[in-house]
């Protein structure tokens, strides 16, 4: 039998930690009812889960999500006043990379119609699927638009503990 080098050995891939937020900032606006201001704080959680930090200036943010209300008056048009102001954050060469979504009803509302407005958001996400932006917000980060606006009849995030935003 062979003896293998612990300290030169190849990690094995299913013991690789593949936290897709290692070392990235998100930050997340939020508009309109309070639902939206408690469901900021469980996409708070299950971000900060996956290894994302968080920040509230968007100049050091690798990730900027707009939490989003559509009942409001005027919501929407803030919305899209917000993404034209990320656009052209976005056209520095040094935060091409930075990725930008749509999040709760407005999103799921509007679904289609926001990734295909001048590439002005990568990523779509409902109210019912807030556990899937990690793996969403990685086929961003592969090339790829993403987007999830299933709705569910068993989602609560009841197994979720919501972390505040300061």
């Amino acid at each position: 039998a062979r003896e293998i080098d612990m300290e030169t050995a190849a990690p094995v891939p299913y013991l690789i930690d593949h936290s897709p937020g290692i070392g990235r900032k998100v930050m997340i606006e939020t508009y309109g009812c309070q639902m939206n201001f408690s469901d900021t704080e469980i996409i708070n959680s299950v971000l900060s889960t996956a290894g994302f930090e968080k920040t509230e200036d968007v100049d050091d943010a690798d990730v900027v999500l707009l939490n989003t209300c559509a009942i409001r008056e005027n919501a929407e048009g803030k919305i899209w006043g917000r993404l034209s102001q990320l656009r052209a954050l976005r056209r520095d060469k040094e935060r091409k990379k930075m990725m930008v979504g749509v999040l709760g009803c407005m999103a799921e509302r509007l679904k289609h119609k926001l990734l295909e407005a001048d590439k002005l958001c990568d990523v779509v996400v409902g109210p019912d699927a807030y556990r899937d932006l990690p793996n969403l917000l990685t086929k961003v980060e592969d090339g790829e638009q993403a987007i999830n606006v299933i709705l569910s009849h068993d989602e609560t995030y009841a197994d979720i503990t919501p972390v505040r935003s300061s």
